[in-house]
């Protein structure tokens, strides 16, 4: 069991200090940077997850491998959290020509998910590849790939300083556990901040 997460993407710079030495200082990864548009046609940016644990995806609505596992498996986490508002969810879609906002709702609405609690969004499609790159996750297109893209199956679990703080397998049963075990712990962290 758990005390506490990593943080991903930290790394440690030598800056100069006032005294002319060599000091080393701590830069974290935050990803706090961007506006999309969820299924309701809302502007999305990093501000509406200040202060709230996240989980993000990528993914696509007629994705024909991974994602149905991947979505069935975020939905558990969903329904285990559907009450607690400090806890959101975050979907993005590499397919920008077929999924259109209406497609984006049908899709939310077939699952049964308030978009309030769980954003699917959209974006110009530099916006999202460029956002799966700094979440460190593979999004592209491959007209090799079933279904048209390539992407990573990866749950990123998100802190409320938009910082990662740990990757999961969208489609392992036994991830999605850990995924709420290490939510519980970022809640108590959250609560001794």
């Amino acid at each position: 069991k758990k005390d506490s997460l990593p943080v991903y993407g930290s790394e440690e710079i030598i800056v100069l200090g006032e005294d002319g030495l060599d000091e080393i200082e701590n830069i974290t990864l935050q990803i706090n940077q961007f506006q999309v548009i969820d299924q309701d046609s809302q502007i999305i940016t990093a501000a509406d997850f200040e202060g709230k644990i996240y989980i993000v995806d990528f993914f696509f609505t007629h994705c024909p491998t991974i994602c149905p596992v991947m979505t069935k498996n975020m939905a558990k986490v969903y329904d285990h959290y559907e009450s607690d508002p400090n806890i959101l969810f975050l979907s993005h879609t590499i397919d920008i020509k077929n999924d259109s906002v209406p497609q984006l709702k049908k899709y939310a609405n077939k699952i049964g998910i308030s978009s309030d609690k769980w954003h699917m969004v959209t974006a110009d499609k530099m916006v999202i590849y460029d956002l799966a790159e700094q979440y460190m996750v593979s999004a592209a297109e491959d007209p090799n790939s079933p279904g048209g893209y390539m992407h990573s199956g990866a749950f990123i679990l998100m802190d409320g300083k938009h910082r990662i703080r740990g990757y999961y397998d969208g489609t392992m049963e036994e991830d999605i556990d850990q995924i709420i075990a290490d939510i519980e712990v970022l809640k108590k962290e959250k609560d001794e901040s």
